[in-house]
């Protein structure tokens, strides 16, 4: 079963990861596992040379997964298969919900954080999935659901109505 994925997406320096951060412990306090999925542009080293998941990888590996008393971590062959939905289909199936942050381009229901400080217009239109805003700006799209920066019970209330909505399609 492939949880329900919520893309946070705005401008660099809007509060994206601040935002999810905050969120996370007010999700996690209502019962919910949440994993999350986070987009980089830049070239990210997400193993180092020489150690043996970073071998196993080079000597043809699809996957590899280090596991310590307390964590793991898996590098995975994306290919083809790097939007939130299938990332989350693929690998996240343990998890109640998932908030991607980033692909501002991928398909599915977009959360912008806009802030008037930041100078900049919305990323997304309304036809790109957009369905609610975390803002001061009021007067942009005002026919959609607009949370406070801090306003995280709200935003809570409101992706978890969404989900409970979205599965009795």
């Amino acid at each position: 079963m492939t949880p329900p994925v919520f893309i946070f997406v705005g401008h660099s320096g809007s509060g994206k990861t601040t935002l999810v951060e905050k969120l996370l412990p007010e999700l996690s306090r209502r019962g919910r596992r949440v994993a999350t999925i986070k987009h980089a542009h830049h070239q990210v080293k997400l193993d180092t040379e020489g150690k043996d998941s970073w071998r196993y990888k080079n000597a043809g590996a699809v996957m590899s997964m280090l596991v310590t008393t307390d964590a793991l971590q898996l590098v995975a062959d994306a290919v083809d298969r790097r939007e939130p939905l299938q990332l989350a289909e693929r690998f996240l199936g343990e998890a109640d919900m998932v908030l991607a942050e980033g692909f501002s381009h991928a398909p599915g229901p977009k959360i912008e954080i806009l802030r008037r400080a930041c100078g900049k217009p919305p990323r997304c239109a309304l036809e790109d999935g957009l369905i609610a805003i975390v803002t001061d700006c009021p007067e942009i799209y005002p026919e959609l659901p607009h949370f406070g920066l801090d306003e995280l019970a709200g935003l809570a209330d409101f992706l978890l109505g969404y989900s409970e909505k979205a599965a009795t399609l």
